[in-house]
C-alpha cells in the first residue's frame, strides 16, 4: 500500500530551528507520521516548549535542546551530546536559519559572517557528522531548507542569498556522494511564507502587495505548507530522489 511508504513510525528525526515556523511545522509533520523527535534552536526552551507539546500531544518522544549553530564551539559539543544520547538519527532536517537585512554596499562584515556560519557552515557540519551514522546504516534522508534565494539574488540580503545558493549545491554535492550509499539528501526551498523572516516584508505594503501580485497562488504561504513535503522527503516514499531542491512557493517559480 502506497500510504505505508510514508509511515515514520520507529523513526527518529533531528530538526534544527525547530521553534517555531516551518521548522515546527516540519517537526510536527514529521510526528504526525510517526517519528520522534529531536528538537534543537538557538532559544528553545528544554522543557515546555510549544512544539514539544505539539509532539507529545500526537504520542510521540521530544527531546529539546539548545544550541547557538553559529558557535563553532557550541555546535561540536551539541553533535557530541546528542550522537552520545541518541545514536540513531533517521532524519536529519536542517532547517535553522537567520537573515541580516542591509544593502550590499553597507552590509558589515558581522553581518556575513553570522548568516554564513547559521545557514551553510553549521549546516555542513551538522550533516558530516550525523552522515557518517547514516552511511555506516547503509540509510538515512536529510533534507535542507534551501530558499528561493537558492535560484535568485534577492535585494538587501547578500550574505542570506550566498548562503541559500550555496545551500544548493551543498545538497547535490552531498547526493552525490551518497546516493549510493542509502542515504538522501533533497532539499525544500520555501517561497515567501508568513514567518518571523518575513514580517519586515509582510509590514511594507506597498512589498507585499508587489510580492502577492507574483504569487500564482494568490496568498502567502505556511508552515503547515510544508508537512506534505518534508514528510515524503523523509520517508521510503522518495527513496528514488536525490540531489532535488522542490519549491514550496505557491507557484512563484514557475512563473
Amino acid at each position: 500500500m502506497i500510504l505505508q511508504s510514508f509511515d515514520l513510525t520507529g523513526k527518529t528525526a533531528l530538526v534544527t530551528g525547530c521553534k517555531r515556523g516551518i521548522g515546527m511545522g516540519m517537526a510536527v509533520a514529521l510526528a504526525e507520521a510517526g517519528a520522534d523527535v529531536i528538537g534543537v534552536s538557538a532559544s528553545l526552551e528544554k522543557e515546555g516548549s510549544e512544539v514539544e507539546k505539539a509532539v507529545k500531544a500526537l504520542g510521540r518522544k521530544f527531546y529539546g535542546y539548545q544550541c547557538d549553530l553559529g558557535n563553532r564551539e557550541a555546535l561540536y559539543a551539541f553533535i557530541k551530546e546528542v550522537t552520545e544520547k541518541h545514536p540513531v538519527t533517521d532524519i536529519l532536517v536542517n532547517n535553522a536559519g537567520t537573515i541580516m537585512r542591509k544593502p550590499a554596499a553597507e552590509h558589515p562584515d558581522e553581518y556575513w559572517d553570522e548568516v554564513i556560519n547559521i545557514n551553510l557552515n553549521a549546516q555542513f557540519i551538522l550533516t558530516r557528522e550525523i552522515g557518517k551514522g547514516m552511511i555506516t546504516r547503509g540509510s538515512g534522508k536529510i533534507i535542507f531548507t534551501a530558499s528561493l534565494l537558492t535560484f535568485q539574488g534577492g535585494i538587501n540580503v547578500p550574505g542570506y542569498a550566498a548562503s541559500k545558493g550555496a545551500v544548493g549545491s551543498l545538497v547535490k554535492a552531498f547526493s552525490n556522494e551518497w546516493a549510493g550509499k542509502g542515504v538522501n539528501v533533497n532539499a525544500i526551498a520555501p517561497g515567501y511564507i508568513a514567518t518571523d523572516n518575513t514580517a519586515a516584508l509582510r509590514a511594507d505594503e506597498k512589498r507585499s502587495a508587489s510580492i502577492l501580485e507574483r504569487i500564482p497562488a494568490g496568498r502567502w504561504g505556511e508552515p503547515a505548507d510544508f508537512k506534505g513535503p518534508t514528510v515524503f522527503l523523509a520517508s521510503a516514499a522518495s527513496d528514488y530522489v536525490h540531489g532535488t531542491i522542490l519549491t514550496v512557493d505557491g507557484g512563484w517559480m514557475g512563473r
